[in-house]
């Protein structure tokens, strides 16, 4: 074995989980521990200046300057009484990760000292550069103003020495540059269309709040074989390496018991995160070896987006404590399952109403059903922009896998609710719509209790699935931020709401009484949409023959996926509900195809690197060492007996040629692309001649590795291979 292999590989097996101290206070009594949240504000703050706060939390009610001076005041003494000494308004800008500058709450006192210094004009605005961020295009290197504003709806929180502003990031002429601004916006029309249309059963109804609850997969690899794995390092993924003899097909490590060193970690994970007011409720294994799960507790869309944020962040800090590196890449190893991250999403009304759970009487029902329709519709005829919000470079490896969703989007309901709208769409009366809840099911063992079951099976290949109160939105990428997918999501239910409130307005102008109205108009929408209903298996070829045929949006090729968002009819959505307007779809198509360039494009050099100063000084010392034995055995046996005694030898040499040859000619053929690829102007144009012409060269280019990797003197293969980085000991 190498030295460097042997090393990293001899320190990660020995590795012992490191020590975590145990919590004399129960989770309740430090949770939000580092959280401006309620409870420090009544003690922070005035009655008055807490009671306008949350108003403008809960109700959107415009906040006076004079009162955020006061709100500034108090939330500078709480953050100082943890010994925090800096403020950033923490934004989220096109990159998908988080941004933050920090400044200290420091000024002149103008008798040649310092004052701590935080005002209501610091907390609510600041002008961070805006030139260096992605902007598809809106602002010139040279126009660096841009600016970030405080989300009151988002508590502000400490890291560190550091409070943390939740804001959202605008350009200096108004456009966002951010994933905030537009979920804002987003969830702002779900809420009023949404609302409109729960009036036709309550009135009472006044809000309806979009709620997400995230399910986060990662793995986790030793920091010294991360370390020794430049692809790793660089790009998040292995771009080589062969299967391992043994990887998940076991099925073993899925709920199992959880390794002392990760259970170590993902405990202080927990914990730090519950001081931030992340409530973390699931943690255990994934299907993958070394892959982890962890979820929480439901949250309004705006709040769990930026804690799953807030989270990925934590976790990769705490993770180097304990000696690991979190990959969130979708598919880090090639042969195991990937990473996801479902989206649980549901609605919810200030009465109390989760709009997607059944009811208990026929008026329920009805609701429930009215808002189950509008959210398929929406699904099918936004199916392909839908699949545009969760497509990337990286996710891409995992999509239609055999392992996560298929890349065409569908809805699973299940059989319960499929047979209700089937009986609904045939029907010519207005009959009770009657949904089970849960049916109670006995088994022949008299110790278990009755079990209750949800009115829908899963489906694990259904990329849109309702499971019993919610959908679940599977294939949003586990690096992902969540916004994207929920921008999209929530606009187009709004938008369908919206439209069946017109159609519904429009039959009762005419007469018809309001039930009679809406049957009628769920009877259209149900026929119209039936093609987005698909309870099979979601990774058959039958499946993607029959979608075709149904027209959905069956593209794969995630360039021109993004084309999606660019449609007159997508275009015209998201304006008319004022989400996003024309100008900030083309720039953000532009960051999303100049993203997947240089993503593919680091991937091929490093490949490159990797292939020629790496696989092929030793694959050839290695075939050196073989010609050098069979030089030695024809100088000791006649011809007849060396062709015996070095047949396997000349075979492997002649392989090993053969490999190296392919491996220098591909990456060859690959830097030349790259050269083509580089001097098209046009961002979608060179998105698409990365995806077409150098994506395929790299899986030549492994394929002839990951083969070389079997031949090669185990001892002499520099890298860490699979069997390696796949088990923590």
């Amino acid at each position: 074995m190498s030295h460097l292999r042997f090393r990293v590989v001899e320190e990660a097996f020995k590795r012992k989980a490191v020590e975590v101290p145990l919590l004399k206070e129960r989770p309740s009594e430090y949770f939000g521990k580092y959280v401006f949240n309620k409870e420090k504000m009544r003690r922070y703050l005035s009655k008055q200046t807490y009671e306008a706060l949350v108003s403008t939390m809960e109700n959107g009610s415009p906040l006076q300057r004079e009162i955020a001076e006061s709100i500034a005041s108090g939330m500078k003494q709480w953050a100082m009484e943890l010994g925090v000494t800096h403020y950033t308004h923490w934004f989220q800008p096109l990159t998908g990760g988080t941004a933050e500058k920090h400044d200290a709450f420091i000024e002149y006192d103008g008798k040649g000292g310092l004052l701590e210094e935080f005002s209501g004009k610091l907390l609510i605005q600041q002008e961070p550069d805006a030139s260096s961020f992605p902007n598809g295009g809106i602002r010139n290197t040279f126009e660096a103003r841009g600016y970030s504003a405080w989300d009151p709806t988002s508590p502000a929180f400490v890291v560190g020495s550091t409070l943390c502003i939740p804001t959202i990031f605008i350009s200096y002429t108004g456009e966002a540059l951010d994933f905030k601004t537009p979920l804002l916006k987003a969830i702002h029309a779900v809420d009023k269309a949404a609302t409109d249309v729960c009036k036709f059963f309550d009135p009472n109804v006044s809000k309806v709040t979009s709620f997400l609850g995230w399910e986060q997969e990662y793995f986790l690899v030793d920091e010294s074989l991360w370390s020794a794995r430049p692809d790793l390092m660089l790009t998040g993924r292995t771009l080589m390496g062969h299967e391992s003899a043994k990887n998940q097909q076991l099925e073993d490590h899925y709920f199992g018991a959880i390794p002392a060193r990760v259970e170590a970690f993902m405990r202080e994970l927990e914990i730090e995160s519950l001081k931030l007011g992340i409530p973390c409720k699931t943690r255990h294994n994934e299907v993958a070896p070394n892959q982890f799960e962890l979820a929480p507790i439901f949250e309004e869309t705006n709040l769990a987006n930026d804690h799953n944020l807030l989270l990925m962040s934590v976790m990769k800090k705490l993770a180097r404590k304990h000696n690991f590196r979190v990959l969130l890449h979708e598919k880090p190893f090639k042969g195991v399952n990937g990473s996801g991250k479902h989206n649980n999403w549901s609605l919810g009304t200030n009465t109390g109403v989760n709009l997607l759970s059944p009811g208990k009487s026929s008026h329920e029902n009805l609701q429930f059903v009215t808002f189950l329709v509008n959210i398929m519709m929406a699904v099918y005829k936004r199916n392909g922009l839908l699949k545009a919000a969760i497509s990337s470079a990286t996710n891409a490896h995992r999509l239609g896998a055999n392992e996560a969703p298929p890349a065409i989007i569908s809805v699973f309901l299940g059989r319960q609710l499929t047979e209700v709208l089937d009986k609904l769409e045939s029907s010519s009366s207005d009959e009770a719509i009657q949904v089970d809840d849960k049916v109670g099911m006995k088994l022949s063992v008299t110790q278990i209790p009755e079990l209750l079951l949800d009115n829908t099976d899963r489906n694990r290949t259904s990329p849109f699935a309702f499971t019993g109160n919610r959908f679940e939105f599977r294939a949003v990428g586990s690096s992902d931020n969540c916004a994207a997918a929920m921008i999209v999501l929530n606009t187009a239910v709004a938008h369908q709401l919206k439209e069946f409130k017109k159609d519904i307005d429009a039959r009762l102008e005419q007469g018809v009484k309001l039930e009679k109205a809406i049957f009628e108009v769920l009877r259209d929408y149900i026929r119209i949409c039936k093609p987005i209903r698909f309870d099979g298996n979601g990774y058959s070829e039958e499946w993607r023959q029959e979608a075709a045929k149904r027209g959905l949006d069956c593209e794969r090729n995630v360039p021109v996926i993004f084309d999606n968002y660019l449609t007159f009819e997508n275009i015209s959505m998201f304006e008319t509900m004022g989400v996003l307007n024309h100008v900030e779809l083309h720039a953000r198509n532009e960051v999303n195809w100049e993203t997947y360039t240089k993503k593919i494009q680091i991937e091929a050099r490093v490949l490159g690197d990797l292939a020629m100063n790496h696989i092929i000084p030793v694959a050839s010392r290695y075939q050196g060492l073989l010609l050098d034995n069979v030089c030695k055995v024809k100088q000791l046996f006649d011809q007849e007996k060396t062709e015996i005694i070095a047949k396997q030898d000349m075979i492997l040499i002649e392989k090993i040629s053969h490999h190296l040859s392919v491996i220098t000619e591909k990456v060859d053929q690959m830097i030349n692309a790259r050269k083509v690829a580089n001097k098209i102007e046009d961002e979608r144009s060179k998105a698409i001649a990365y995806h077409d012409t150098i994506a395929p060269l790299m899986e030549e280019i492994r394929y002839h590795i990951d083969k070389l990797e079997l031949i090669v003197d185990d001892e002499m293969w520099t890298l860490p291979k699979y069997r390696e980085l796949l088990f923590i000991r």
